[in-house]
């Protein structure tokens, strides 16, 4: 598996240390390697990162991934987004985007913040995407398997439906299945991929916060587990990130206060799973949509 670098946030999603918390105790953080990649695509089309440290309170490194990414104004909602070394000095970024009404499998290689001779590409997967409002990937890789062994991508649509497909060798979307009943979600982060299931932690209108366990055999089955009942309303997106051998770094974005805040989290267990705040994070989230930068096949262990 590629190793993640860059400058800025690139160069910290090594997952570091977050000890696991059980009910009735702290979550304990090592600063220095407790990071996520937080991605974000700008008015202009542009991609953003920045490197968010669990420090109490929080400290960052930031800056532009790449310049011209997409049209302005036209990127809607991204997946998570991987990036990695391209052999050449630069870096080689891939993912999902809705542009528009349309989904695309984007990808370019950039360096020093600028986007190679050949430009970025999209290759259409096809319409009706202008109604979704979250959009993720979840690639398992084993841990003494090759290369990734399953793949599916999750989408909600608006009226609360969560759609999943699988994603064959060829990259093709095949066997989609789906589920009601989410119409509440506001946003959700991906914390958990195993051989066996997927898990999302996902924050209500209403303010509750639950985990949406999912079993990766068909019908699609949701389970939901409450780990909050209140106080999550005011986060319209959540980012995830691995830290340690089974915690996850939550950074949630308050985009009416252009407001970032930071948790460690213990492994999800219900209402007794810990969640420790690392504080506000001292930076502007001005733009619309925000993502994951991640390395492919890298593990999520939050549940």
């Amino acid at each position: 598996m590629n190793r993640v670098i860059g400058t800025t946030a690139a160069a910290l999603l090594v997952a570091g240390s977050l000890l696991p918390g059980t009910a009735g105790t702290a979550v304990a953080a090592t600063s220095a390697n407790c990071v996520i990649g937080a991605g974000a695509v700008t008015a202009g089309g542009d991609h953003g990162e920045q490197g968010i440290i669990a420090t109490v309170p929080p400290t960052i490194r930031s800056g532009i991934l790449a310049n011209g990414v997409y049209p302005d104004g036209l990127a809607r909602v991204s997946s998570s987004m991987s990036i990695r070394e391209d052999g050449f000095g630069g870096l080689a970024v891939n993912g999902y985007v809705i542009l528009g009404d349309a989904l695309y499998s984007t990808g370019y290689h950039a360096k020093d913040g600028q986007i190679d001779s050949i430009g970025p590409t999209a290759t259409r997967i096809g319409g009706g995407w202008g109604s979704f409002v979250a959009l993720e990937e979840a690639e398992y890789q084993g841990p003494t398997e090759a290369g990734i062994s399953r793949w599916h991508t999750y989408g909600l649509r608006g009226d609360g439906v969560l759609f999943r497909w699988t994603i064959d060798s060829k990259g093709v979307w095949r066997n989609r299945v789906s589920a009601p009943g989410f119409a509440a979600v506001k946003s959700m982060a991906l914390i958990s991929k195993s051989r066996t299931y997927d898990t999302f932690l996902a924050n209500t209108r209403s303010g509750a916060l639950y985990t949406i366990h999912l079993p990766t055999t068909a019908p699609l089955q949701p389970i939901v587990k409450l780990v909050r009942r209140s106080t999550w309303q005011g986060f319209e997106a959540l980012l995830a990130q691995k830290c340690g051998q089974s915690g996850t770094l939550l950074l949630g974005i308050d985009r009416d206060t252009q407001s970032g805040y930071l948790y460690a989290v213990s492994r999800a267990n219900g209402l007794s799973t810990v969640i420790q705040s690392r504080g506000k994070v001292p930076l502007s989230f001005p733009t619309a949509i925000h993502f994951r930068w991640k390395d492919p096949g890298a593990p999520l262990n939050g549940e």
